[in-house]
């Protein structure tokens, strides 16, 4: 089995989307993606918050949270330690086309790897680098250019991005914070400059307060790695994970990138 069977507004489906949902035509929906560790879903009351919030920038209409827990949960005991994704779409944009809105729940492998990453400098001129607008700090599921950035980074021979704004200021992976220790500080883009705010960015706050890690959100160009002497990344599927490279910037795993990886795996196995 490679996924959990597929809930649709709550119902057993096939996982087959219309092809006039506005999720398929526009690009049109918003997500998430929770982490199971066994069968119970890791902060699932933050997602599904930042979900609602996620919804409500985008004019979408969710049932419960409630019942989209429920949903979360089946799946999740269903397929135990795996990634359960939440999609939320319009439904049909199509003139005379009817389509209902869908909130669609599955569970998959998470993919995760306990190897470091290797990340390639990407220039992301449509990032809001912290310029307000309409969707500023929504999850969507419009993530084209993010994964041209993947691929990019890929064909020059690393694992993923970094994505930076097109003056070379440091902003986020395509799908994951970025953090990096000078002095035994551990640094990362601010909120400000318009990067998700990242429930797993949140715990590594947390974790960082309770280790006694100072932390300090920046601004910064890419030039600051070279005074680096760890770089790591944290999502929901990298959890905490040593980085090796940014370009021609070279790190080995860092005490204090093993020490927060130790503590977050403590927080999810405990």
């Amino acid at each position: 089995m490679t996924t959990s069977s597929f809930l649709i507004n709550g119902e057993p489906s096939d996982g087959m989307v219309p092809a006039t949902d506005s999720s398929v035509l526009r690009g049109d929906g918003c997500f998430e993606v929770i982490r199971a560790y066994g069968t119970a879903p890791f902060r699932l009351d933050d997602h599904l918050d930042r979900l609602a919030v996620s919804a409500a920038m985008l004019d979408l209409e969710l049932p419960s949270i409630g019942d989209i827990a429920k949903w979360v949960h089946r799946s999740a005991e269903e397929f135990p330690d795996s990634a359960v994704r939440i999609v939320v779409t319009r439904g049909s944009t199509v003139p005379g086309v009817e389509g209902e809105p869908l909130v669609i729940v599955f569970a998959h492998s998470s993919g995760a790897t306990d190897q470091p990453a290797r990340l390639y400098p990407v220039p992301a001129p449509w990032h809001s680098a912290g310029v307000a607008w309409e969707l500023a700090g929504a999850k969507t599921i419009s993530y084209g250019p993010n994964l041209a950035s993947t691929r990019t980074a890929k064909k020059a021979g690393f694992e993923d991005a970094l994505l930076t704004t097109v003056d070379g200021t440091m902003l986020e992976g395509p799908t994951f914070s970025v953090g990096w220790v000078v002095d035994g500080v551990l640094e990362t883009p601010g909120i400000d400059l318009g990067i998700l705010d990242s429930i797993t960015r949140r715990v590594v706050f947390e974790l960082a307060d309770a280790l006694e890690v100072p932390i300090v959100e920046v601004s910064t160009p890419l030039a600051r790695l070279g005074e680096a002497s760890e770089c790591l990344a944290f999502s929901t599927i990298r959890e905490v994970q040593a980085v090796t490279a940014v370009g021609s910037f070279e790190f080995d795993p860092g005490p204090t990138t093993a020490r927060l990886a130790d503590a977050f795996s403590a927080l999810v196995v405990g």
